[in-house]
This record gives C-alpha cells, sequence and structure tokens, in this order.
C-alpha cells in the first residue's frame, strides 16, 4: 500500500500544529499559575519528577520505534496478518515494560530525597507524590498505548493529535479550576491521571473504528522476534542517551543548585520547547511517509523530497530563532514579573537560541534516519555524547562561577551536539541509505544557512534594543519590530520558497 505523502503530511501538519498551539498556550498558563499561586519550588518538583520518569522510561528498551520502523514496511506491502502478531507481541512486551518501570521507580523512592538540595515546600509529602507520578506513567504501558501505533504507521497522526488537544483543552480548564480554588498540588497531580486513562480510552476507541480489521492477534515466529530484539538493542543505547543528554540536567541541577535552580531553567527551557513543538509539528508528520517511501520509491527521488522537506523546515527554523534571540529575555523579565530569583542575565537566552537553532536543525535528518530504521551503525554515538554532556555538565556546576552554572549545563549540551552527535548521525545517512558525494551538499546547505541565522539574528535583534521600554507595552512593540525586521529579511532571501507556497495554496483552493 503506497500511502499519499503530499496529502497525509498536509493534513497530519495541519492537526499537529493545532495540538502544538494548544500546548504552547494552555501549559504556559498553566506554568505562570504555579509560579504565581504556589511558587517556583512546585515547578522544581515536576521538573524532577518529569526527569526522574523520564529515566525510567529507558525500560521501554526501544520496542515502539523498533515496532514502527518494521510496521512501515508490512503498511507497504499491506501484510495485514503478520501487522496483527507484530502488534500482538508489541502489546506484550509493553506489560512488561510498565512492570519494570513501576518496580524500579519503587526502588529508587528511598533515594528522592538525596537528588533534593535544600528544603522542601512544606505542605508536600516528596514520596506521596513521586508515587502518584509514577502510576501515571507506569499505567500507560498497561492500557492501550500501544494502539497508537496502529495510526502512525498509517500515517493518520492527525487523529492522534485531534484526541491529545480534545483532551488537552479539557484537562488544563479543570487544573487552572484546581489551582484557582484550592492551591493545592495533590489534585492538580490526580487530574494529570485521570486524563492520561482518558487519552488512552480514545486511542483504542478511534484505531478500532479507522481500522476494524487490525487487532493483536497471532504470533511472531523465533526469527522475527530475534531481528526485534536485535534492533531494540541499537534503539535502547539511542535512548540511553537520549536521557543523560535531556533528562540529567534537571537531576544534576536539583542535587546541586537546588529547585528553585530547576524552576530557573525549566522556565527558559520551556520557551524551547514550546517553540520547538510548533516546528516539531513538521518532523512528527513525515516520519511514516518517510517510512512507507522508503519502500516504495527510488532512492534519488527520496533524496530529492529529503533536501526540498530540509530547506523548508530551515527556514522555519531560521525565522523563529531570529524572533526568539529578539524577545526571549524581555518575555522572561514580564512572565516572572521581574524577580531577580527567577531571571538570568542575557547569556542564558543567547545559549538557549543557539541551542535551539543547533538541536532543530538536525531533526529532518532524525526523522529519516528514525524512518530508515538506522539505529545499528551510530548505536554508540549517544553513549559517548550523553556521557560527555554529562562530565562536563558536571564539571561546569562545580567550577563555574554562581551567575554562569546553569550556562555551563546548556553549554554542555551544545557542545556534545555540534562535535559529537551531528557529524556522527550525518555520517551514518550519507554512509548507509544516501550517497556520501551527497554529504557535501548536505553540509553546504547547512553552513549558508547558518550564516543567515547569524546576520538575521543579530540584526532582528538589534533593531529590538532601540525600543527603550521593558514592560507589556514594550514587549509587544519589540515583537511587531523583530517581525517586521525578521519577515522582511525572510522574504528578502527566500522569496521563492515563499512564492511556490502561496501559489500551490493559491491553485488548491481554485
Amino acid at each position: 500500500m503506497k500511502l499519499d505523502f503530499v496529502r497525509d503530511t498536509k493534513r497530519n501538519v495541519a492537526a499537529a500544529a493545532t495540538y502544538s498551539t494548544i500546548k504552547l498556550l494552555l501549559p504556559f498558563l498553566n506554568r505562570t499559575l504555579f509560579l504565581w499561586l504556589l511558587g517556583p519550588a512546585y515547578l522544581g518538583l515536576n521538573g524532577l519528577f518529569g526527569s526522574i520518569l523520564g529515566m525510567l522510561g529507558l525500560a521501554e528498551l526501544g520496542f515502539g520505534a523498533a515496532m514502527a520502523c518494521t510496521m512501515y514496511k508490512l503498511v507497504a506491502e499491506d501484510n495485514r496478518e503478520l501487522f496483527c502478531a507484530y502488534l500482538n507481541f508489541y502489546r506484550k512486551a509493553y506489560r512488561y515494560v510498565g512492570s519494570v518501570i513501576f518496580i524500579a521507580g519503587l526502588c529508587l523512592m528511598p533515594f528522592l530525597r538525596r537528588l533534593v538540595h535544600g528544603q522542601l515546600p512544606p505542605d508536600v509529602n516528596l514520596y506521596v507524590l513521586y508515587l502518584i507520578h509514577l502510576t501515571n506513567t507506569a499505567a500507560s504501558y498497561f492500557l492501550f498505548a500501544y494502539r497508537g501505533c496502529i495510526l502512525s504507521v498509517h500515517n493518520r497522526n492527525d487523529v492522534l493529535s485531534y484526541i491529545r488537544s480534545l483532551v488537552t483543552i479539557v484537562q488544563y480548564v479543570a487544573v487552572f479550576l484546581v489551582l484557582l480554588l484550592t492551591r493545592n498540588y495533590y489534585y492538580y497531580v490526580l487530574i494529570t491521571v485521570a486524563f492520561t486513562l482518558v487519552t488512552n480510552l480514545l486511542i483504542f476507541r478511534e484505531s478500532r473504528r479507522l481500522f476494524p480489521n487490525v487487532e493483536p492477534r497471532g504470533k511472531l515466529s523465533k526469527e522475527l522476534r530475534s531481528k526485534v530484539f536485535s534492533e531494540m538493542k541499537a534503539i535502547f543505547l539511542h535512548r540511553v542517551g537520549t536521557v543523560i543528554s535531556y533528562q540529567v540536567d534537571n537531576v544534576v541541577i536539583s542535587a546541586f543548585l537546588g529547585l528553585v535552580a530547576v524552576a530557573v531553567y525549566g522556565n527558559y527551557y520551556y520557551v524551547i520547547t514550546s517553540v520547538c513543538a510548533l516546528v516539531g509539528a513538521a518532523y512528527a508528520s513525515m516520519q511514516s511517509g518517510f517510512g512507507n517511501k522508503i519502500h516504495t520509491t527510488p532512492k534519488a527521488e527520496i533524496f530529492a523530497l529529503f533536501m526540498k522537506l530540509c530547506r523548508l523546515t530551515q527556514i522555519l527554523i531560521l525565522w523563529c530563532a531570529a524572533m526568539m534571540l529578539a524577545l526571549y529575555q524581555p518575555f522572561i523579565t514580564i512572565w516572572t514579573r521581574g524577580n531577580p530569583d527567577l531571571c538570568r542575565h542575557v547569556l542564558t537566552p543567547i545559549l538557549m537560541v543557539f541551542y535551539f537553532y543547533v538541536n532543530q536543525s538536525r531533526q529532518t535528518l532524525l526523522t529519516f534516519k528514525a524512518a530508515a530504521a538506522l539505529w545499528g551503525p551510530d548505536r554508540w554515538k549517544p553513549i559517548v555524547a550523553g556521557g560527555v554532556n554529562l562530565a562536563i555538565n558536571i564539571l561546569f556546576v562545580i567550577f563555574l562561577p554562581d551567575a554562569y552554572k546553569l550556562d555551563g549545563v546548556i553549554l554542555s549540551t551544545i557542545l556534545g551536539y555540534v562535535f559529537i552527535q551531528i557529524p556522527w548521525e550525518t555520517h551514518v545517512v550519507f554512509t548507509h541509505f544516501f550517497a556520501p558525494q551527497q554529504q557535501r551538499q548536505y553540509w553546504h546547505f547547512h553552513a549558508r544557512f547558518a550564516a543567515l541565522a547569524l546576520a538575521m539574528g543579530g540584526f532582528t535583534w538589534g533593531a529590538t534594543l532601540l525600543v527603550p521600554w521593558n514592560d507589556l507595552a514594550g514587549l509587544m512593540t519589540k515583537g511587531v519590530v523583530a517581525l517586521v525586521v525578521s519577515g522582511g529579511m525572510t522574504l528578502a532571501f527566500f522569496h521563492d520558497d515563499v512564492g511556490k507556497l502561496l501559489e500551490r495554496h493559491r491553485c488548491r483552493r481554485q
């Protein structure tokens, strides 16, 4: 079955953009209420629990990614019986995963207090809250989380996005009411657990409605199970490296600097994740389409499509980075109401924008790499990068001056990307799928965009510095100036690309 890449991707992007917008606005309001009603220590707890449970997620071992990559081929071949057998295997594996996560989480409970530097909020029980968070994480594996794969590999991520959009809206309305009326952190956590259950039930219902003939049944042969476990080993190493790179930062900050420092870092990082969610809508919508095309389209056509999508996503990344550089610090200052404990010096947002640009610039390549199941050739990359990141993290937190310890955490991650992860993963894709000589074209492409990013970011930031006001009106004025300058430069540099997109949109409407 050859899926319609363009149609499905457009549909998925529209749904993912809707979900990303909701995930941008509502969690922002939620985080603001936390800061104003409960205080930064509670945000620190959220960040710490999220990081610990992210590390426990290693117990998933890469089952989901390994199964999805295999299922792309089965969808392309329309092999329904084998697809159902894989799904049955997937369901059983996830039940074991949920058990391991819950048991491992319980084993960590005696060490929780050692991961928090300083005092806890006076009205919370660290262990009860952690147990609720742990139950929420493990519960999905026992329910119907595996059924999301049915929708994803058939390139129906739009259904998943709309389900999550609806649930998110209702969930945050409930959360806002609870925080305003009770200011009770326990109720907030329990609401999260309830809506995790609702999300899984809706995914189960929609997967059965759209694909009624796809049910977990049958049994995989020993050879096929061995193949899944072989791919899973490589994916597991990628999972470990990802956890070290992303989740350990909060644990290190909590252990060395305290919960308020976790909240400060979380505020700056939240801006990054919010913008990444908007850009990431495109990546998430591509993977299933890439997975199908790999098995149905010649490599020359795939490379042309890959470079075209790299260019389109990079234009968006370039514009987002310029806007962020201009507005990051003014936004944080107003958001935290000028609290000196929650605002950092200007180097922090600059490093955050570098982090955003470097990380997002590799996402189209990583999306294609995942769709092509190229896990084995660079299986040690994330371990090496994660280990280096962790070591530099600790060194910076120990030896840098107090004012720059958090900046050291951000810088260590950037260094890991630039000098280890990006060169390694690029080499893998262009030696194991595309032609090695095409790699030069890819590097030249990114070098040109990096130069444009420095120019556009510098001009946009410089223009907003001319606005003298530092209140909300000043932020809005700076936003208009940044939009005009960065938007104008984007049109000047990429008028042909924008023109083609507008022309295609006009033709479709006619």
